[in-house]
């Protein structure tokens, strides 16, 4: 069984849930996200509370108790999402890498030889807070986890000094490197 299941889906005020056709959409004051319900989980909407069951209580099915929690996880994520938002700290460790606003793209100088142009995909912001720090918004969760680690592929921290991007508050394994006799 799912623990996560189980949990009630608490609605805030200004987001509503339109249900039809195993369709789901939640509107709210940032936006409006879709999600396209799996035929082996229901939905209940009573009382500012979203609650997600199965279509069949007594299956045992791994992959169906998967799903379960799965789908509470998401529609839970959409509606924080439209709510109130996500968004994901960046920070950019090195002599001379920093990014620029350029309109809604973020150009990154990061010890190439060249300048790389970020442009990000519709549905999220990337903001250049200081030169060496970003942050990733959005209403959708998984778009803003993944744009994020986008820029940190760009050029990701290496083990012996640490420069590179990464998250703000990521731990970086060192190795110690050559020593001399």
């Amino acid at each position: 069984m799912s623990r996560i299941g189980k949990k009630p889906i608490v609605i805030p005020n200004g987001v509503s849930i339109d249900m039809q056709n195993n369709n789901l959409t939640v509107k709210g004051p940032l936006g409006v996200l879709q999600y396209q319900l799996q035929d082996v989980i229901n939905i209940a909407i009573e009382n500012n509370t979203i609650a997600v069951s199965k279509k069949d209580e007594k299956s045992n099915d791994k992959k169906v108790n998967a799903l379960w929690g799965l789908t509470r996880a998401l529609i839970n994520n959409m509606v924080i999402g439209v709510s109130s938002g996500f968004e994901k700290n960046l920070e950019i460790v090195g002599v001379g890498y920093r990014a620029i606003q350029k309109n809604n793209d973020v150009e990154f100088q990061l010890g190439y030889s060249h300048t790389i142009l970020f442009t990000p995909p519709p549905g999220t912001k990337v903001e250049v807070v200081e030169p060496t720090k970003i942050r990733v918004k959005g209403i959708d969760k998984q778009l803003v986890g993944q744009v994020s680690a986008n820029i940190r592929k760009l050029r990701p921290p290496e083990p012996y000094k640490g420069k590179g991007i990464r998250y703000k508050d990521e731990q970086i394994l060192r190795k110690a490197g050559k020593t001399g006799k």
